[in-house]
């Protein structure tokens, strides 16, 4: 479909890749990857035709259809969601229009036996066909489908897109794209602005309806999961390994220590053929064999070994001042828009606590951020501790960049005192040492501004870390790195995060945000994986739907159940902080009875589902082993929803 030869591109002195040449087939679902800055947001440019090389060739059929969605674009305001999702037909409306055309000419014409009239029922008879072979009368059932599957509702459709952030807007542009349904996808950083469920729907269609799919993301289960081949920029080389992600990275340290043997046995036997040469050069008597080794040494092809590419942004953040022993603390806070987004929130954070906000998109994770930054307004109590100093990482801050400004100048601009003569330093440590320091903003990926918008966040010291998405745009390495520098952090951090591999090892409190409510768990993000009974934090809305599910034998257990943070707050002022501090450990206890009541009735419906299915076989209708395991295992499950019941009961006599 598409066919890369010699490709080169050069920005500076050094290319950032050359001679590549690799051909994108059907079916295909490949994975771009490299560090942030390697290229590969130009290469996906190049192939689309909004960039040019600077030598080489890329060969595209003329028939051939490419959807590309970048990083950021601009973005229109001026009509609905489904008015700028149709425009993903417009070939499709003009078809409709042809044929209403001929249609109506047809119906106006008396002339049945000319020429002319059998020639236009011949066309229109083609053009019908061809506009039923596009599907088009189920367009708009396509069209809200795809819109839900990337999280719309069915209200949103008549919305001005305006009312919109631009992350929804960005998902209206991939909507548009995935609808004209092209021959190759080309799709930079998709996920970016997705939520669980979405991504999850995203996955299953380019995995099963994407005809050809080029996509650069640092979601390493997302890649895996979609991607059958991948293409690695790395120190100038684009390498293809007609593998997934996961098989890549194993084939890729194979590859490098089969070289590197190869190498040293090739560097062995150079070495042994010079030795000999030396020695046995002016003797007479071993001149032929002296001429043979040299003729063999002129021979030997020297054996290149991939470069592994170590540069990674080396971070570190400043001593804080001490801030007072609780820098957040919330009771019963309340935001609502037009609906309501969550309701009696009531946590506190201690001095030096790593904490993750998890959920669902448009649950108020960010929501409660912009609340304890004081952006908007909310009912209830939240209190900033004393002496905190808060820095702040949002998911829009790279895009709010100056792109007029070179990188050194954004620096330069915000840095104050002794700090401005250590700007380089910092640069270089964030991968824009040199000429990089020069670079334009505008010409930045997204990788690129991610870690520039941190450099900002380093300048000043603070106490208080809120980071909301921070690994956004960037690289599997350089999230290794941040994630070692706030653990090392000496302050308090609030991280906004649905990336369990980022969070695993860093948090020790997790907050469940769903359903208007906010759930403390504490201990890491397994912890809390392992109480929701999912493996990844993708599944948080599936555990939820599955909850609604007219299959199982027990109603859905939230309903009834209180949760920690919604009553958690002392019953009077006159309530010491030690009463209080006793009463959520008794929550928190009663809470885990629960839990774990819930666990066994759900082992307990499953296994009962089980033998149902394997009593109905009429080889095991007559087994009394499935018999009587179906009848102690029910007669268990009744008697320990009773239990739950008494436990629901006391938990919530202790929430009152």
């Amino acid at each position: 479909m598409i066919s890369v030869e010699g490709l080169r591109v050069e920005f500076g002195v050094k290319p950032l890749f050359a001679d590549a040449s690799f051909v994108v087939n059907d079916r295909d679902r490949i994975a771009l990857v490299g560090k942030n800055g390697a290229g590969k947001s130009t290469l996906l440019k190049i192939l689309c035709g909004l960039q040019k090389p600077t030598s080489g060739t890329v060969s595209v059929p003329q028939d051939t259809t490419i959807g590309y969605l970048p990083q950021v674009m601009n973005l229109q305001d001026s009509t609905t969601v489904r008015q700028e999702a149709q425009k993903a037909f417009a070939d499709v409306t003009k078809m409709q229009q042809r044929l209403d055309k001929m249609n109506q000419e047809l119906a106006e014409r008396t002339d049945y036996e000319s020429e002319s009239y059998l020639a236009l029922i011949e066309k229109y008879t083609t053009e019908h066909d061809r506009f039923m072979m596009m599907g088009a009368e189920n367009c708009e059932a396509e069209l809200e489908r795809t819109l839900a599957g990337l999280g719309f509702t069915r209200e949103d459709l008549e919305r001005p897109t305006k009312e919109f952030s631009g992350g929804w807007r960005m998902r209206i542009e991939l909507a548009k794209i995935l609808l004209m349904k092209p021959d190759v996808l080309l799709l930079d950083e998709p996920t970016n602005h997705l939520d669980i469920e979405s991504i999850q729907w995203l996955e299953q269609f380019l995995s099963t309806s994407a005809k050809a799919v080029v996509l650069v993301s640092h979601d390493r289960a997302f890649i895996n999961n979609v991607s059958n081949r991948t293409l690695e920029i790395s120190c100038g080389q684009i390498i293809d390994y007609k593998v997934k992600y996961d098989e890549y990275v194993v084939l890729r340290k194979e590859r490098r220590e089969h070289q590197l043997r190869a190498y040293e046995n090739q560097q062995k036997e150079i070495a042994d053929m010079k030795q000999f040469i030396e020695r046995f050069r002016y003797q007479a008597t071993k001149a032929v064999q002296v001429q043979q080794k040299i003729k063999q040494l002129e021979k030997i092809v020297p054996i290149e070994v991939d470069e592994v590419d170590n540069s990674a942004m080396h971070l570190k953040f400043p001593p804080c001042l001490r801030s007072g022993d609780y820098p957040i603390i919330c009771e019963d806070v309340k935001k609502a828009y037009n609906h309501l987004v969550f309701d009696h929130v009531n946590l506190t954070i201690k001095r030096g606590e790593k904490v993750a906000f998890v959920g669902k998109n448009g649950e108020g994770k960010s929501t409660l951020v912009k609340c304890i930054m004081g952006e908007i307004p909310f009912e209830g109590h939240l209190k900033v501790g004393h002496n905190v100093q808060i820095g702040y990482f949002a998911q829009n801050q790279a895009q709010l960049l100056d792109e007029s400004l070179t990188v050194f100048q954004t620096i330069d601009y915000v840095a104050k005192g002794e700090i401005r003569l250590k700007i380089n330093d910092i640069l270089g440590a964030f991968m824009f040492g040199g000429e990089e320091s020069d670079k334009k903003v505008k010409v930045l990926s997204g990788g690129e501004r991610s870690r520039l918008a941190m450099i900002r966040l380093l300048l000043e010291p603070v106490n208080l870390l809120i980071l909301d998405e921070p690994t956004n745009h960037l690289d599997m390495a350089s999230k290794d790195v941040l994630k070692e520098a706030i653990k090392a952090f000496d302050g308090t951090a609030i991280v906004v995060s649905h990336d369990r591999e980022f969070l695993d090892g860093l948090v020790t409190k997790v907050y469940e945000f769903g359903g208007g409510k906010v759930r403390e768990h504490l201990g890491g993000i397994y912890d809390f994986l392992e109480s929701k009974k999912i493996s990844e934090l993708s599944e948080l809305g599936k555990a939820e739907n599955n909850s609604h599910a007219g299959n199982q034998m027990f109603p859905r257990w939230e309903s009834n159940v209180p949760t920690l943070g919604t009553n958690t707050q002392p019953a009077s002022k006159s309530q010491s902080y030690a009463e209080h501090k006793e009463q959520q450990k008794q929550l928190r206890k009663a809470e885990k009875a629960v839990e774990q009541s819930e666990r066994k009735i759900n082992d307990m419906e499953r296994r009962l589902k089980e033998l149902d299915e394997l009593l109905m076989k009429p080889e095991n209708a007559s087994n009394m082993e499935f018999v009587t395991e179906y009848t102690s295992t029910k007669r268990a499950l009744d008697e320990e929803v009773e239990r739950w019941e008494k436990l629901s009961e006391e938990l919530e006599q202790l929430s009152i």
